[in-house]
């Protein structure tokens, strides 16, 4: 399948004219994901040194356009739904088995419940999936999760349960220190693990946490160790987790001194915590595989 890669390995936030709204075909959701993105402004209150977002160049757009997000959207649907959008371009290569309309997922070029009416475009984009008829698709949020206390980014997480949601969340360090290293981000490290706790225990999340060899050196076995330990802690709080995605890099990270993990690296923190927390995880691989970060 080493001619479908770019498919996996190339996710950019714009489809012919749409500003906001971009279909991408994901391994990890096992077929077509509709990306919705809140922040076209590059604005994120992470600074993670994998992350692909391209922040030197100017941002085109600076705010979102509703009327023409969901209008983005509503056009969207209905390209996937009758398959045309498999004509166009690098989607022709397609494999058939990925051919299906998976999610829309709320992600982008920053954290998505920054976005100051987030349970509004929730709201508004739940109606769109019901006038197509497409009850089974899910709503996707992907998340860093530091936003989750906030009484509109509550109401959004309702609604998204309300309509067939799933949170993905990120949770990557097991210690304070590791993730300063990774995240690059003011908040404190407690915030996000008592986040997703709280966030979990009213609903099953999806932990996503990627490791990579920073400046050649993969994390170690005592943070791996302490990543499992934060895991156990938030679903003995109550907190219920569903799966954990271990992945590392597959595209151009940020940095320079970033690199992804080996397969064999990455299956054997899936082992971990498989072993240490007796929670479902699986694994994705990176660039010189072929599976989609």
């Amino acid at each position: 399948m080493s001619d479908a890669l770019p498919l996996f390995t190339s996710h950019p936030r714009s489809f012919e004219t749409n500003r906001f709204v971009y279909p991408v075909v994901s391994r990890r959701s096992g077929g077509v994901s509709i990306g919705v993105n809140l922040n076209p402004d590059k604005v994120c209150n992470f600074d993670c040194i994998y992350c692909q977002v391209d922040r030197v160049s100017a941002a085109e757009t600076k705010f979102v356009d509703m009327r023409q997000l969901l209008d983005e959207l509503d056009h969207m649907l209905a390209l996937v739904a009758s398959g045309e959008l498999f004509a166009h371009g690098k989607f022709a290569a397609t494999p058939p088995h990925l051919r299906r309309l998976n999610d829309i997922a709320f992600s982008g070029d920053g954290e998505p419940t920054t976005y100051r009416n987030f349970d509004e475009i929730i709201a508004a984009c739940a109606e769109l999936k019901r006038k197509h008829g497409l009850d089974d698709v899910k709503l996707v949020l992907i998340t860093n999760a530091s936003m989750f206390h906030r009484p509109t980014v509550e109401r959004g997480l309702a609604i998204l349960d309300a309509n067939n949601g799933e949170v993905w969340a990120k949770l990557e360090a097991g210690t304070a220190e590791y993730f300063k290293l990774v995240d690059r981000t003011s908040i404190p490290f407690q915030q996000i693990v008592d986040n997703i706790t709280a966030a979990a225990r009213l609903r099953p999340l999806v932990i996503q946490a990627l490791f990579m060899r920073v400046a050649g050196e993969p994390p170690s076995a005592a943070e791996l160790d302490a990543f499992c330990d934060r895991l156990n802690e938030i679903t003995a709080a109550g907190g219920k987790l569903k799966l954990v995605q271990i992945y590392t890099v597959a595209r151009r990270p940020a940095e320079s001194f970033v690199a992804p993990l080996a397969d064999a690296e990455v299956d054997a923190i899936v082992e971990l915590v498989k072993t240490r927390t007796s929670l479902p995880a699986q694994a994705f691989y990176g660039a010189a595989a072929t599976s989609d970060a």
